[in-house]
C-alpha cells in the first residue's frame, strides 16, 4: 500500500511517498481503506520537528474517513466510518491507503455522507467538543472564540450556538458572513471590548489573551504552550483531544458545517503540506488517499 513518510523533519520536502504492507487482520482491530484524511497544524508541527522526538519513519494524519474491509468487532465490510488516529499510534497515522484502528476510534458513518468532508470532522469538531466540557460555560453566557473561522473554532461557535451560548467570535477579514452563519452573535477580527465569561483561543493568539476574560472566568487553549498563568481566580487549561466514538458518532450526524479549500491526491502531501504553512487558506485540505 502506499503511505506518506516522514523520515526527517523539516519542511514539506521531506515528505515521501513509500510502499509498506498492509496491516495484518488482528484480534481487537479493524482494517479501514481510507479514503480521504485532512492536513492538520499539529502534522505540520511534528513534521516540523517541533512536538519532540518520534520514533521514524512515521506515517502523518490523525484523520480518516473510508470503509471497513472484513467484518470485525462490531462493524461490516464496506461499512463507510470516519475515525481519529491519536498521535500516529504504531508510527501508523492516516495518510495510509490502509489503517489498522481501535473500534473505540471510530464511527460509522451514514450511507449518504460524502467521505471527503466526513474526513474534516474527528479531530477538530472531537477537540471542540472536549473543549467545550473543559469550559462548563451555559446558556446565556458569552463566549469568545479565537479562529472561529477555522477547523476547531468553526466547530466550537457551531456546538456552542446550538447550547445557546453567546458566541462572540474572532475570525479573520472577509469570513465575518461565514462565522455568523455558525451561529455567532457577534464576529469581528478584534477583540471585544468587554469581558467575557469564558475564552476558547482555538486561533492560538496567546496568553495575554486572558485580559479578555472576567473574574473568576475560565481560558481553554488548544496547546500547552498556550495555557497563561493563572489570576484574578480565572481557571485556565487547554483540550488533549481524546478518542470518544460515541461521541464522534453524534457528531457526524449533527449536521455541522465544515468548508473545504482543496482536495489533492495522497502523492501530493507535501505540496499540500506547503499551502497549509503558507497560511490564507479558507477552509480544510484534505488528501484523496484511495486510488479508488
Amino acid at each position: 500500500m502506499r503511505v506518506i513518510e516522514l523520515s526527517e523533519y523539516g519542511g514539506p520536502e521531506v515528505l515521501r511517498l513509500a510502499e509498506r504492507p498492509e496491516p495484518e487482520v488482528a484480534p481487537g482491530r479493524v482494517r479501514v481503506r481510507v479514503a480521504a484524511s485532512t492536513i492538520n497544524p499539529v502534522d505540520q508541527a511534528v513534521r516540523a520537528g517541533v512536538m519532540g522526538e518520534f520514533p521514524k519513519p512515521l506515517v502523518l494524519g490523525w484523520d480518516l474517513a473510508g470503509t471497513v474491509i472484513e467484518e470485525t468487532e462490531g462493524f461490516h465490510a464496506g461499512q463507510r466510518v470516519v475515525g481519529m488516529v491519536p498521535m500516529y499510534a504504531d508510527r501508523q497515522g492516516t495518510y495510509a491507503e490502509v489503517v489498522s484502528a481501535e473500534p473505540g476510534w471510530l464511527a460509522p458513518l451514514p450511507e449518504d455522507a460524502d467521505l471527503v468532508a466526513a474526513a474534516t470532522i474527528p479531530l477538530n469538531a472531537l477537540t471542540a467538543s472536549q473543549a467545550l466540557d473543559l469550559l462548563d460555560v451555559h446558556s446565556g453566557q458569552r463566549l469568545l472564540v479565537t479562529g472561529a473561522s477555522g477547523g476547531v473554532g468553526g466547530y466550537a461557535v457551531q456546538l456552542a450556538a446550538r447550547s445557546g451560548i453567546d458566541v462572540v467570535a474572532v475570525a479573520s477579514a472577509g469570513d465575518e458572513d461565514y462565522v455568523a452563519g455558525l451561529g455567532a452573535k457577534e464576529v469581528s477580527a478584534d477583540l471585544p471590548g468587554q469581558r467575557v465569561d469564558a475564552v476558547l483561543d482555538a486561533g492560538n493568539t496567546g496568553t495575554s489573551l486572558i485580559g479578555a476574560v472576567r473574574d473568576g472566568g475560565v481560558f481553554i487553549a488548544v496547546v500547552p504552550q498556550g495555557v497563561p498563568g493563572a489570576e484574578r481566580g480565572i481557571r485556565t487549561d487547554w483540550v488533549q483531544v481524546k478518542p470518544d466514538a460515541a461521541r464522534l458518532r453524534d457528531l457526524v450526524t449533527a449536521g455541522l458545517r465544515t468548508r473545504i479549500a482543496d482536495v489533492l491526491p495522497l502523492v501530493d502531501a507535501a505540496e499540500a503540506h506547503r499551502r497549509a504553512a503558507a497560511r490564507g487558506l479558507r477552509g480544510k485540505l484534505v488528501l484523496r488517499v484511495s486510488r479508488g
